[in-house]
């Protein structure tokens, strides 16, 4: 129904411009060009044969894109499968690199896996023949929860001779508790040759799961077995101290003297937050008071940043900003984990000019923010008001030299196009660019979707085409805003043209689209 008035809105406003252009009746109507234009509106037949363009797409294709291709195609054998993966033409290009992007997208299943593992060994044993390669392939298979094949990789990683290291521990482990499979990994562990690092790497991979109990456990069972450190103690002190355990931190510190090993900074900075988390905040201002009168510890920027989580947990920032003071007062060097904490609390509260100024002063002290965390300060800025100080924040951290991610430019470009800032929007699109990301569709929406809220139609059109010569074609929602304001200011040819355009682009992903349920891949 949609459809079919578009169509009635295109006829009538076509015999509309031929009637203002043809004033003189004189003049017979080209009866050619009316059925040009008039001929979008007949039928056309879906095709069913790849054209000889897609079919040359698949020398286009990326080295991954063309190894996925091989097992999309369903092949009988696994000689028939590494016979197509050669044919693929990538071994110059074939590395540790390309087998994880492959192995690591897409849908394919554990055997496959090892059977693409498999075919790059033999095509290069030196680059392959290590634990680390091994790794990479452990880790997908554990994401997937294939963990049948894991131990089939493991075992014929040690017939080879290749010793798993703490790494591919933490692989297992960590693949068994995701999948709550608690048993199996204790049963893992036990066949392990156990070792004090090993012992950590379990007790990080049961707390960072939040099997806490499970890992107090094991560290008393482990007592006789393994000689233990206080750093093995505060790793299940830490994880108690996440839930608020007050209690069993209590119980573990004393172990822990008992043993004979003194708590640290770590160790009371753990206890704050527990105390913190448990809604306590009076008993670990009394013990933040105690520490610093009896000088059991260093006052470090663990123990500061435990009091400032604490009073940023209930909304409190001006009794945050005191401790943070007193930080800087008595010569504590404050961390990443500080300024991130009290940005993120600026920025929850709105206090926008706060977190900038506190930015600035995190980037004068030479600590530069990670790249998610940027992301995150540069989306919480853009979820309310107009976008300049999310584009300060970009720029501060550009010009700091911080790893701006596609995502944040994303946003950015999405905030711009809909405030209609077509100007930095352009420059925002080009510095993307200049940095290595390549445009895909929903970047190329946001440019048009600005350029049509900015009223700049002719530039939208040229970018609309441009995204669809990439083989890209933007969304209904968007190819629908920009015809209409084109038809809105009177410009029905250009709107016809573009309309035939997305048309024939549509039809093509949709093509693209069946062909590769058949296991085509282009």
């Amino acid at each position: 129904m949609l459809l079919t008035k578009f169509k009635f809105r295109y006829t009538t406003q076509i015999f509309r411009s031929l009637s203002t252009q043809t004033c003189d009746l004189t003049k017979p109507i080209d009866e050619h060009h009316v059925l040009d234009q008039l001929s979008v509106l007949l039928p056309i037949r879906h095709q069913t044969t790849p054209s000889l363009a897609q079919t040359q797409q698949l020398l286009l294709l990326s080295p991954e894109d063309k190894l996925r291709g091989v097992f999309i195609q369903k092949l009988n054998g696994t000689n028939a499968v590494k016979r197509a993966l050669t044919a693929a033409s990538v071994d110059l290009e074939v590395n540790s690199n390309l087998i994880a992007r492959v192995i690591n997208r897409g849908n394919i299943d554990g055997g496959s896996m090892v059977m693409l593992f498999d075919w790059a060994v033999e095509h290069n044993k030196m680059l392959f023949h290590n634990v680390d390669t091994y790794n990479l392939l452990l880790k997908a298979l554990g994401r997937r929860k294939y963990f049948d094949v894991m131990h089939n990789v493991l075992t014929d990683m040690r017939i080879k001779g290749l010793n798993p290291d703490n790494q591919t521990l933490f692989i297992f482990i960590d693949s068994f508790l995701k999948g709550k499979r608690v048993s199996k990994a204790l049963r893992m562990f036990g066949e392990w040759e156990c070792d004090l690092d090993s012992l950590k790497v379990m007790l990080r991979c049961l707390c960072h799961r939040s099997y806490v109990s499970a890992a107090s456990t094991l560290l008393n069972k482990m007592k006789g077995k393994v000689e233990c450190d206080g750093e093995a103690y505060n790793i299940v002190i830490c994880g108690w101290a996440r839930f608020g355990r007050v209690s069993e931190i209590e119980k573990v510190l004393k172990e822990m003297v008992e043993d004979g090993f003194e708590a640290d900074s770590l160790t009371f900075s753990y206890a704050l937050e527990g105390l913190g988390r448990n809604g306590q905040i009076d008993d670990a201002v009394k013990m933040f008071e105690s520490l610093k009168e009896r000088e059991l510890c260093v006052l470090n920027a663990a123990v500061y940043n435990a009091m400032i989580f604490n009073f940023i947990s209930v909304g409190d920032i001006d009794e945050c900003l005191k401790y943070y003071d007193a930080m800087l007062r008595n010569g504590c060097e404050p961390n990443v984990d500080t300024y991130v904490s009290i940005i993120s609390a600026f920025l929850k509260a709105r206090r926008v000019a706060d977190a900038l100024e506190m930015f600035d002063e995190m980037l004068g002290r030479g600590i530069m923010p990670t790249t998610g965390t940027v992301t995150s300060f540069i989306e919480s800025l853009c979820s309310y008001g107009p976008p300049h100080a999310a584009m300060m924040i970009y720029k501060k951290a550009k010009d700091a030299k911080c790893t701006i991610s596609v995502n944040a430019y994303k946003i950015l470009l999405m905030r711009l196009s809909r405030f209609g800032k077509c100007g930095m929007l352009l420059n925002l699109w080009d510095e993307m660019e200049q940095s290595g990301y390549v445009s895909d569709v929903e970047v190329y929406e946001h440019i048009i979707n600005g350029l049509c809220n900015n009223g700049q139609l002719e530039d939208a059109v040229v970018i609309m085409e441009e995204c669809l010569k990439k083989g890209f074609c933007p969304s209904r929602l968007i190819s629908a805003k920009l015809n209409n304001k084109l038809l809105d200011s009177n410009k029905v040819e250009m709107a016809y043209k573009l309309f035939l355009k997305v048309k024939k682009s549509r039809h093509g992903e949709n093509a693209r689209r069946f062909w590769r349920a058949k296991g085509w891949h282009f």
